[in-house]
């Protein structure tokens, strides 16, 4: 996320660099191309004018601190605005003291306020909560099966009634919560558009007759300034406790959360960052600043490491932990690791949570590099991913075919494998923010990395999967062709 802005404040803040002394003058000229950066990422006008005034009254005249250069000074200056314009950030939800907590979602039709449900209703239940989820949205054709498609996904109550008002579902669903002992109702509301005054009052009349403990907006990213005169609608008639933003993850450009705070005063409590429903996380502004100057998000990545590692049975983490520590971790250790990382995201959102990683997330593309290697990692026998020294030229033959690759990957995966069991050993008694920091220490997403993707072609292209489903394909084209070729010649030498 924020790639487009992120590129663009890297840009215009390293001609700031080299300077003795921050002065107006050359505050103003860097500032310019940051104005621009903003503008273009389609961060509210207001926001960026009263966001550059902060900065250069803060920056102005400074001094340059021994062993820091000027862009280093700026950088931090713009890391304290970007915080302050998105934050403050209390993530406490108001759980009532007595029967059910409501929390109502409500916002524009094609929001993803269906599926954001879905996910709250995943978040909280991790957080030893006991959900329910109320099909209120009657005005959508299917939302009410589709409320009930997700519930049965993560196996979590839906309270549903036809031939009925939104108001009467949700004031019977708190009965109904209580039968089931649930201890936290979500409202799932008709998507709406904001200008249609007779859907905001029975919004109103939701928000007064049932009396939400918590409000939250639903807005999309992708939708810019939009989302905030959006929310600053939403927020007259409702009065919000929260904004949680979805599709996070496609927006490159960031207005939205860099404006939603800063406009209306409302804060970003989650955010969307993928289809999964396990893709709802906490907002945090001090982290989303790091990642937009290019500093990468350690905590995140170290909470989503830790997640792995609970989905994990403790038997399985223990005998990994001591093959770690013996250095005997297998390409099976290995290909369950890939499995790991796609259930937390995948390797291209946490390679962007470290510093210096989103580049390298580029260069991977659609984790077609994963793909490549789970084939050719599934195309070995048992006895061969225990121990590769056994794979010859003739097994590696077998197995590039089997993948759809080349020999040379398949000896290129492994000769890369090999190279970087022994930081793994290092690292296996490391707690987990220790494992991070030695990562970002050798080098962040580069130190290994690169040795088991990039690294395994050198400066090949890196081809999509279907091509090589393609090439795969075209192969046994050839040696059909090959085979009939074959039978003509020797019928002609029988005649």
């Amino acid at each position: 996320m924020f790639e487009t802005l992120q590129k663009s404040l890297s840009a215009a803040l390293r001609k700031l660099r080299g300077t003795g002394k921050l002065t107006e003058s050359n505050i103003r000229e860097g500032l310019r191309e940051v104005r621009a950066a903003l503008l273009e990422a389609d961060v509210h006008y207001q926001v960026v004018n009263d966001f550059l005034r902060r900065v250069t009254e803060r920056a102005v005249g400074q001094e340059v601190i021994r062993s820091i250069n000027p862009g280093e000074q700026i950088v931090k200056i713009v890391y304290d605005e970007l915080v302050a314009t998105m934050g403050p950030v209390d993530h406490t939800i108001h759980w009532a003291k007595k029967g059910p907590t409501v929390i109502m979602l409500c916002g524009l039709q094609g929001s993803g306020k269906t599926t954001t449900c879905g996910k709250l209703a995943l978040y909280l239940r991790r957080h030893n909560r006991r959900p329910m989820l109320v099909a209120a949205d009657l005005q959508r054709p299917a939302a009410i099966e589709q409320l009930q498609t997700l519930g049965q996904q993560i196996n979590i109550p839906v309270y549903v009634e036809t031939d009925s008002t939104p108001v009467r579902v949700c004031q019977h669903a708190i009965d109904a919560a209580e039968d089931h002992r649930c201890d936290t109702l979500i409202l799932d509301t008709a998507g709406r558009l904001h200008v249609d005054q007779e859907l905001m009052d029975e919004l109103t009349e939701i928000d007064n007759k049932v009396g939400p403990h918590e409000v939250f907006l639903v807005v999309d990213a992708m939708t810019g300034q939009v989302a905030v005169e959006v929310a600053k609608a939403f927020n007259e008639a409702l009065e919000l406790n929260g904004v949680i933003m979805t599709k996070l993850d496609g927006d490159a450009r960031g207005g939205a959360a860099l404006s939603v705070k800063a406009v209306t005063g409302v804060p970003i409590k989650f955010i969307g960052v993928g289809e999964k429903l396990d893709r709802l996380e906490l907002f945090y502004p001090e982290r989303m600043a790091s990642r937009i100057l290019g500093g990468g998000d350690l905590m995140t990545l170290v909470e989503k490491v830790a997640e792995a590692q609970r989905l994990q049975s403790e038997e399985e983490l223990r005998k990994q932990q001591q093959r770690l520590a013996k250095g005997q971790i297998t390409l099976e250790d290995f290909r369950k690791a890939l499995d790991q990382l796609d259930k937390i995201g995948g390797v291209r959102e946490l390679l962007q949570l470290m510093p210096g990683g989103s580049e390298m997330a580029e260069m991977l593309g659609d984790n077609e590099d994963f793909r490549r290697i789970r084939g050719i990692i599934d195309s070995m026998t048992p006895a061969e991913r225990r121990n590769p020294a056994i794979i010859d030229g003739s097994r590696r033959r077998r197995i590039a075919r089997g993948s759809g690759t080349e020999p040379a990957e398949v000896s290129q995966l492994i000769k890369a494998f090999n190279s970087v069991r022994p930081l793994m050993k290092q690292m296996a008694n490391m707690s987990i923010p220790g494992r991070i920091k030695a990562l970002v220490g050798l080098g962040g997403a580069n130190a290994v990395l690169p040795q088991l993707f990039r690294g395994s072609r050198g400066k090949k292209e890196i081809l999509p999967a279907t091509s090589y489903e393609e090439r795969l394909a075209e192969r046994r084209a050839q040696r059909r062709e090959r085979k009939k070729l074959r039978k003509k010649l020797r019928k002609k030498k029988r005649r």
